[in-house]
């Protein structure tokens, strides 16, 4: 069975809704499953007649974010920081797997492709670079950790440039020049692929990083019984599929 058809299968019992209804469901999410989380929800909004806003922030934003006044449906975040907030009550203690992101490396248009395919290689491109570029996102955080177990931290200090998420890496490096090498998830760097941003390729097995995203009902949530079905769809096989073709594994 094609990925169609599967969407549609697993899609037809959202269709049995009252004529007439529709919710609007809001989504907080971390950004590097957004790829596949837009084309999914595009899925689900075509079947189920259901308007479903999000709103992308990196993990150290979301927790910000929680803290204030604003309230979501449903959240959806790397496995830790929804363990955290089921214990405080802002969310339920069921989540549901949606898959995980690896690192990820890329070049801007037209420059020549390093070679990465192991961990001496990747340190090698690393030195060899004229500038590299990375997040203080979680995978930014991975990579000075990267960076320090090569024994490289110091010395490649003054050629680095961060961002606060993986969204400004890659436009910078898509506007860069030479030697520059950006670092992130596989799904950001997909993202850009269009305005011919390269992956290189994932990060080396010696080296590579994965983050694992799920998704919860917040306690707070207005549509509660409308955001329950998101989650089930998108953790459903017809939405994993989805995500599969976006880069998450």
């Amino acid at each position: 069975m094609n990925i169609r058809m599967t969407v549609l299968t697993a899609l037809a019992g959202l269709l049995l809704v009252p004529a007439g209804y529709a919710a609007e469901i809001t989504v907080l999410s971390a950004g590097a499953i957004e790829p596949g989380l837009k084309a999914a929800v595009t899925a689900y909004q075509k079947a189920s007649g259901d308007a479903v806003k999000i709103s992308f922030a990196t993990a150290p934003q979301i927790q910000k974010r929680l803290e204030g006044s604003e309230t979501w449906d449903v959240l959806i975040a790397p496995p830790a920081i929804l363990e955290g907030y089921a214990k405080s009550g802002k969310v339920g203690a069921e989540s549901v797997a949606l898959g995980r992101v690896g690192m990820g490396v890329a070049v801007r248009p037209g420059a020549d492709l390093p070679d990465i395919s192991s961990a001496e290689a990747l340190k090698r491109a690393i030195l060899n670079a004229e500038s590299i570029v990375f997040n203080r996102a979680s995978t930014g955080l991975y990579f000075e950790k990267v960076l320090k177990q090569m024994g490289i931290s110091a010395e490649v200090e003054g050629k680095t440039t961060r961002y606060a998420d993986g969204a400004a890496v890659m436009e910078h490096v898509l506007k860069g020049h030479g030697r520059e090498i950006g670092f992130g998830p596989i799904t950001e760097i997909l993202l850009q692929r269009e305005k011919g941003l390269r992956l290189v390729g994932p990060f080396p097995a010696e080296v590579q990083n994965y983050t694992a995203y799920s998704a919860s009902l917040m306690s707070s949530a207005a549509q509660r019984a409308a955001a329950r079905n998101l989650v089930e769809y998108l953790g459903s096989p017809a939405g994993k599929a989805i995500f599969v073709a976006a880069g998450v594994e």
